[in-house]
């Protein structure tokens, strides 16, 4: 294909408007939207109106006026919207560890007499640390369990009280089988916990035809809600009413402003609360929820099967001789929002693509990911990046940093 030819693809894209409503950085190749997404320009209005008239001079009584309050219930019902979920089940608050520890513990809570929470080696490093912590704090009650992929459904044994598991591998974008892995834990009267930190907002998610028991998930990502948005949760109806949090904050309180000195859950999903609510994260995390609503998640995933299968098919026809593995699956309909591929100086070679303008990440030891991100990622920029990295490549500019020897904390940290 000519680059005029995937310029056409892009007049033809019914999802091309949606780019006009984020800021594009001049010179740059965004690929990582699946780890920040970019700036909605409806953000920076928003968040102005709500810093000079709604706190600069409505203040305190904004909590009420301008429903500062109940902005975590308004925009988890948004989101339950997009993840197969019904008002009521999802909210917006604090961060993805965080409510990953609310949600073991209630999972441990839903199901006395096991003590096993069980999970894969794959799964990202958030989830195993917070299992880790949970089974340091009380020993007695819990068990981390950390096993290989394959060997997940032959551990489901009634010793197991919860799944952890995330949706889309985060290395490699694929995507797991939530409805057939839940059914199969229930099976074993086992609850699951799901983390969509890459999967809401990028692929079609159905919570509830999928009988998921709990759900967490970040805002940052293809939700667009800026750098440290607030995450959310999702806990089922069918259990909200047996759990008492462990994190029993005064806004999970069910009458939080009587002030009274014992602990009362609110009713429904209320109750996993825990103290004030970051209204200017939560505003922001809105305007990206909004816009991905407004797009349509179907047409969204139609989009990035579309572009990641391009994507695949250039780099293999254009680079294949550049060491280049693919990670990802190359059926589109198990491929999540990036396409991956391994390279023996993956580090290196991201370094040199985002020294040329192609911003992708990397993940050790030795993958590259590129983010595919609908809402503004076009089919012209696949086509320019290909076509960079195949210069870059040739020239050999990865060998000409001294990156190479320096490991990805110490780039993220300097």
């Amino acid at each position: 294909m000519t680059k005029e030819e995937f310029i056409k693809l892009d007049d033809d894209d019914p999802l091309r408007s949606f780019r006009d409503e984020f800021y594009i950085p001049e010179d740059t190749i965004y690929f990582d939207g699946n780890s920040l997404g970019m700036a909605p320009k409806e953000t920076q209005s928003r968040m102005a109106k709500v810093i000079e008239n709604e706190w600069g001079q409505g203040l305190i009584r904004s909590w009420m006026d301008n429903d500062w309050g109940i902005a975590g219930q308004r925009i988890g019902n948004k989101i339950a919207y997009l993840i197969g979920a019904n008002e009521g089940e999802v909210i917006a608050a604090d961060s993805t560890s965080v409510n990953i520890f609310k949600l073991i513990a209630a999972a441990i809570e839903c199901n006395p007499g096991r003590e096993t929470i069980l999970t894969t080696e794959d799964n990202f490093p958030t989830d195993l640390y917070m299992m880790q912590g949970l089974e340091n704090f009380s020993p007695e009650k819990i068990k981390a369990k950390v096993v290989p992929e394959k060997q997940l459904l032959n551990k489901l044994d009634d010793s197991v009280a919860a799944l952890l598991l995330t949706e889309v591998n985060y290395k490699t974008g694929e995507i797991a089988d939530m409805a057939g892995i839940t059914q199969k834990a229930h099976e074993k009267g086992i609850l699951v916990i799901w983390d969509l930190s890459h999967s809401a907002g990028s692929i079609p998610v159905n919570l509830n035809d999928c009988s998921v028991d709990f759900a967490v998930g970040c805002g940052y990502k293809f939700l667009n809600g800026g750098p440290g948005a607030p995450a959310f949760l999702f806990v089922a109806k069918r259990h909200q009413k047996k759990i008492k949090p462990i994190l029993s904050g005064w806004m999970g309180h069910e009458d939080p402003f009587s002030f009274v000195n014992k602990y009362s859950p609110a009713k429904g999903i209320n109750r996993f609360l825990c103290g004030t609510p970051p209204v200017l994260g939560l505003i922001a995390l809105e305007c990206g929820v909004d816009i991905v609503i407004k797009a349509n998640i179907d047409a969204l995933r139609e989009k990035t099967m579309n572009m990641g299968s391009i994507f695949i098919d250039l780099m293999e026809s254009q680079c294949g001789e550049f060491g280049f593995e693919l990670a990802s699956p190359r059926d589109d309909k198990m491929r999540a929002g990036q396409v991956s591929f391994k390279h023996p100086s993956g580090f290196a070679v991201n370094q040199a693509l985002v020294e040329n303008g192609i911003v992708g990440d990397f993940r050790v030891p030795d993958i590259i990911r590129f983010g595919i991100a609908p809402l503004y990622t076009r089919y012209q920029d696949i086509y320019d990046a290909v076509e960079n990295i195949k210069r870059i490549m040739k020239e050999e500019l990865w060998r000409k940093s001294d990156q190479d020897a320096m490991t990805f904390t110490q780039a993220f940290r300097k």
